[in-house]
């Protein structure tokens, strides 16, 4: 008996391989919600698929977002396919619905879509190994060099301004002014760090403005657990949840890993004397990520890896103080003050990468 039946017939609106066999649901995601879909195509193994709705209280225009996806991954297996890979498996396949379509509708207007599922890998929610870290950087510097001549201004912008540190910078003004919740009088050291910070904002956006880096196709979500680790070789197979790939820059995927991954401890850690920037792990992903992306990247660039971690690591500190101010309406929340205590780690680990850069720009130099 199949568990879902209902998302049975979802699975069924696509040109999968043949009868379906099982359906379990994926709990991790945040934003969509994910089954794995088994079918029988009398092989040996059973073939599996991606099956999700996507969520367009977030993504307002589902079919440009999945137009991105579809051309980024098109181009992608041309390169793959070029240099003898397996299309299969180094990026993701959009499964069309039995009309072509690339999502389907239902009668409640949910979109949903398919993708194939990468077999013999894993995604992991944290850095159990440097090793997996460091291969994680080389498969995003690698998504980073093999998109290097895709035009991407041809992209759709599917969250607009979502790396615009200025712009963020401005919301948070506006959060703070607002004090909507009712809290700012009890977080005021933290108001404070975030204002005082504000001369760095555009260290990446003016340079895009005027041209001093260009203008890439960038995933935007550039976490441990957005790359499938080979179980056997430990190497990453291939980047997944591509939602919010858009134009943008090198530097905010660089800073994103690193701001997520280059830490010792939890996101919402309440005790912030475990909290703390990890050198050796920036050293492992510049490596990795370098190794790829290297002469895909200018200089202004790569001289500007070190301060984007800082600007990543800010951005998304303001973004979880302000949706505290704002009385909690963006980011899921598990349990009470837990934005205010996510803030309060980005704002250790921005002070950490500061007092430390000196030596971050260092580490950059050896590998550039």
């Amino acid at each position: 008996m199949i568990k879902y039946p209902d998302i049975q017939f979802f699975a069924e609106r696509f040109q999968i391989a043949g009868p379906i066999i099982g359906i379990d649901k994926i709990e991790n995601g945040h934003i969509n919600a994910t089954y794995v879909i088994a079918c029988d195509a009398g092989a040996e193994r059973p073939v599996r698929y991606i099956l999700q709705t996507i969520n367009t209280k977030i993504f307002t225009n589902p079919i440009a977002l999945m137009e991105n996806i579809k051309n980024v991954t098109d181009y992608l297996k041309n390169i793959i396919r070029e240099n003898g890979g397996d299309t299969n498996r180094e990026t993701l396949t959009c499964i069309e619905t039995l009309d072509g379509e690339i999502c389907y509708v239902d009668d409640q207007n949910r979109y949903w879509r398919m993708y194939n599922y990468i077999e013999d890998a894993t995604s992991y929610q944290s850095v159990e190994h440097p090793i997996l870290f460091e291969n994680a950087a080389k498969a995003f510097g690698k998504f980073q060099r093999q998109l290097d001549a895709y035009p991407a201004d041809t992209l759709h912008e599917t969250i607009a301004k979502f790396h615009d540190t200025p712009k963020r910078f401005r919301d948070f003004e506006e959060a703070v002014a607002n004090d909507v919740s009712g809290r700012a009088k009890d977080c005021a050291e933290e108001i404070a760090f975030f204002l005082a910070h504000k001369d760095i904002c555009g260290e990446i956006t003016s340079r895009i403005a005027s041209g001093e880096i260009p203008l890439r196709v960038t995933h935007n979500d550039t976490k441990l657990n957005n790359i499938m680790i080979d179980n056997a070789t430990d190497e990453g197979v291939c980047v997944i949840d591509l939602d919010t790939v858009m134009p943008g820059s090198a530097l905010y995927d660089f800073g994103d890993s690193i701001r997520f991954g280059a830490s010792s401890a939890a996101e919402d850690e309440q005790d912030l004397s475990r909290v703390y920037f990890v050198p050796e792990l920036f050293e492992a992903y510049t490596r990795g990520f370098l190794s790829e992306a290297k002469d895909a990247l200018n200089d202004v660039e790569k001289d500007l890896l070190p301060m984007s971690a800082i600007l990543m690591t800010l951005e998304c500190g303001m973004r979880f103080l302000g949706d505290h101010l704002n009385g909690d309406v963006y980011f899921s929340l598990h349990y009470e003050n837990q934005n205010l205590y996510r803030a309060r780690t980005q704002m250790k680990l921005v002070a950490d990468m500061e007092a430390q850069l000196a030596d971050m720009k260092a580490i950059v130099a050896k590998y550039r």
